[in-house]
């Protein structure tokens, strides 16, 4: 029940973004909605909608958004200074407090520094933050019974490898493992950190180095943090690979994912077979794609060729 009432207040606290009426049509949304909601969606000429993982609910069809109402939570949402969101903007999305992510459509538009930012406002989603502490539990007993070594997480977008990598993290960070684990976080979703300090729970022993590229963080991490473990979401990059092969020659794990719905796909994509012959990685989990997010549907051993 705890549980529960924390993400009911989770959600409840989101409407402190939102226009007045707007958010007592949320706030009156039954306890099993805000449950299941996953996003909040606004839209300019459309109603509000929130999206379930099978189902959606307008709390007022007939309330349609204007873009002063946009704009206003746009303002509300930067805390009405849009400047100090420059960074997150440009990558077209902002943290809360609680680790909610907004993602934010307008109009691209680069200022006099030649920073791309956004203007005319169209749309904003918020994904509503929830932790599913456990899930990878049983993965980690099957994956790293023998001894720690560097895994990747594939499947299709939307199966839940981020939350995946989140629970991992937190596995080895606890007092039972005690591992020194680093995120590496260039776009905010593991550790959605929120004014220095991670929304997300990740365990007591667990550095973040928030923002920045994969492959800079992860040579930061192997310079001045002693890591045994480095996570990392969606690697693919040359650089990425680059700094895997300097992570082998330090003896660290490295946790990461990578797009990819099966065992052919994965050997045939360049930028994968590129990740795998870094010998970084010596298992893979392969996660089941659909509505149910965090299923794993096989775990194979790398092959030796590509070690």
């Amino acid at each position: 029940m705890d549980i529960e009432l924390c993400a009911v207040k989770k959600f409840d606290n989101i409407t402190q973004y939102l226009p007045n009426k707007i958010a007592i049509e949320l706030l009156r949304l039954s306890d099993k909605v805000k449950l299941s909601a996953n996003e909040i969606r606004i839209r300019c000429g459309k109603p509000v909608v929130v999206m379930m993982p099978e189902s959606y609910v307008l709390p007022d069809k007939n309330h349609i958004l204007t873009q002063n109402d946009i704009s206003e939570i746009f303002q509300k949402l930067c805390e009405y200074s849009v400047y100090s969101y420059q960074a997150e903007l440009s990558q077209g999305f902002i943290t809360l407090h609680g680790g909610h992510r907004v993602g934010i459509c307008g109009t691209a538009s680069l200022d006099k520094s030649g920073n791309r930012t956004v203007k005319y406002i169209s749309s904003i989603n918020i994904r509503i933050a929830s932790e599913h502490i456990g899930c990878a539990r049983e993965l980690v007993k099957e994956v790293f019974s023998e001894k720690l070594c560097g895994a990747l997480i594939a499947g299709p977008p939307c199966c839940g490898k981020t939350t995946i990598l989140r629970d991992i993290a937190l596995n080895f960070s606890s007092e039972g493992s005690m591992k020194k684990v680093v995120i590496v976080d260039e776009r905010g979703e593991l550790a959605a950190i929120y004014r220095g300090t991670p929304q997300n729970t990740l365990g007591l022993f667990c550095d973040v180095l928030n923002g920045y590229p994969k492959g800079e963080g992860i040579l930061i991490a192997l310079r001045t943090l002693s890591p045994d473990v480095i996570i990392c979401d969606e690697v693919g990059s040359e650089e990425d690979a680059k700094a895997l092969c300097e992570g082998v020659n330090a003896g660290v794990a490295v946790i990461s994912s990578v797009h990819a719905c099966n065992a052919d796909e994965l050997y045939t994509k360049n930028s994968c077979k590129r990740l795998l012959e870094t010998g970084a990685f010596k298992k893979i989990v392969f996660l089941k794609g659909g509505r149910c997010r965090g299923i794993v549907e096989s775990i194979i051993e790398v092959q030796d060729k590509l070690c």
